[in-house]
């Protein structure tokens, strides 16, 4: 099912034109109306009139999250105040947070993508999609509701948390499509489990789950747990929100509306950018966002972009699932390790559950590696001799899929925090010494 065949669908050669209307208009209104970018054109003796093709866009200067806090809090905005009828942030975990500004034009664009990714997973004007984005100054509860709304679907807006009553409105509402984040789905089909649901109770038939990294195992592990159809749903709030890519039910891959959002993908040491096919840096440039056009930004997530025909009929690009970001990859003995990594090799090992912790530390100068993992109720109650050897067999299966030696911890079932927002996976103590 197709929310916006035209879009959706359209033939190269009218995209490319699209395009490039829209990436001069976008080009202009930065460089007239935001100081930042006209510094920056200015110091690259860069004017709007030398765009004339797509290919132009590498003579446009990068901006990164760092940009953007240096401009807290409305300094990226293009419009007057007065025309800002929304704004939402990051989460400002590592400084000033990033402010993102809506215009009446912009929330009906997020609105218009975000029906695009539900239509992906099924929803129409008779679902009811029970949200579990968090709602408030973080993009995600609010551009679900706005996509919700396009298609005239009924939203259940019970946000992120308080679980035992997100079971209850499941069954007692009919819920047919969940939102969230894929480790509070795990969570939420654990608890339903020990609540003792009756499956046949839950009308529950997709979800769209994002704002973390996951594997393809842990979609896995969702799917069998809930018996539904799991798709990765990807934004960003520098450039809208959620609504940027989803995949179809084909899971080849997340379609991204390349109408609205102009991918890139660069080498994250040269800067340069990469041909389709090759593993980089996502950079995005906004095509359509009124009241913060972004040039060029880099995502630090790391992808491949792929052009070619997908069976669904869609035929804008897509981006495969994120390994992870390029300032997240750890580095241990001079090995680069995603932490995305970890987690498919440990989804691999029957007897243990999703759940997990990554703890590096440098004792005695030299970084060391250690994966706290839940034993499942069977394998904790079993022989501590058999326990050992299945604790081996898993640091053996790491040290083949990542390349190193790895501590491996096998805990109590339940003892690991569990998270209803983005999951926590990685300590890195080896900056707190």
């Amino acid at each position: 099912m197709i929310w916006n065949k035209q879009a959706e669908c359209m033939p190269d050669k009218e995209l490319r034109k699209l395009q490039l209307e829209r990436l001069k208009e976008t080009v202009r209104r930065a460089y007239e109306n935001v100081p930042y970018y006209k510094k920056k054109f200015d110091e690259l003796k860069i004017k709007p009139s030398d765009i004339t093709s797509l290919r132009d866009i590498v003579k446009l200067p990068y901006t990164t999250k760092t940009d953007l806090r240096e401009g807290y809090p409305f300094g990226m905005f293009a419009v007057p105040g007065k025309d800002i009828v929304e704004v939402h942030t990051s989460s400002g975990t590592t400084g000033k947070p990033v402010v993102a500004g809506y215009t009446r034009g912009d929330i009906d664009t997020w609105g218009e993508v975000v029906a695009r990714c539900l239509t992906m997973a099924g929803a129409t004007s008779s679902s009811i999609i029970q949200n579990g984005y968090g709602y408030g100054m973080f993009t995600g509860g609010m551009g679900i509701h706005y996509g919700s709304h396009k298609i005239g679907a009924t939203i259940v807006p019970v946000s992120a948390g308080n679980t035992k009553r997100q079971i209850d409105l499941m069954q007692d509402f009919g819920t047919t499509l969940i939102t969230c984040t894929p480790s509070y789905a795990l969570y939420l089909a654990e608890a339903a489990g020990e609540d003792g649901v009756d499956r046949k109770k839950i009308k529950l038939r997709a979800g769209c789950f994002g704002a973390e990294v996951w594997t393809e195992k842990m979609r896995e592990e969702i799917e069998s747990r809930f018996r539904i159809l799991a798709l990765n749903i990807y934004g960003l709030t520098e450039i809208i929100g959620p609504g940027v890519a989803h995949e179809c039910d084909k899971k080849a891959g997340l379609h991204i509306f390349e109408d609205h959002f102009y991918p890139e993908i660069i080498s994250p040491e040269t800067l340069e950018p990469l041909p389709d096919g090759e593993r980089g840096e996502l950079v995005f440039t906004t095509l359509t966002r009124e009241g913060m056009p972004m040039i060029r930004f880099r995502t630090r997530d790391v992808t491949t972009l792929r052009r070619e025909p997908c069976k669904c009929g869609r035929t804008v690009v897509r981006m495969d699932r994120i390994t992870g970001r390029s300032d997240d990859m750890l580095k241990i003995r001079g090995v680069l390790i995603f932490p995305s990594q970890i987690e498919r090799a440990l989804l691999e090992v029957k007897g243990i559950e999703p759940q997990y912790q990554i703890i590096v530390t440098r004792p005695r100068h030299l970084d060391e590696m250690e994966v706290q993992v839940e034993l499942s109720n069977k394998m904790f109650s079993d022989e501590v001799k058999h326990i050992e050897e299945f604790r081996k067999k898993i640091e053996a299966h790491i040290e083949k899929s990542v390349g190193i030696r790895v501590k491996v911890t096998l805990v109590e079932p339940k003892s690991l925090p569990r998270s209803e927002g983005k999951a926590k996976r990685v300590f890195d103590k080896r900056e707190l010494k």
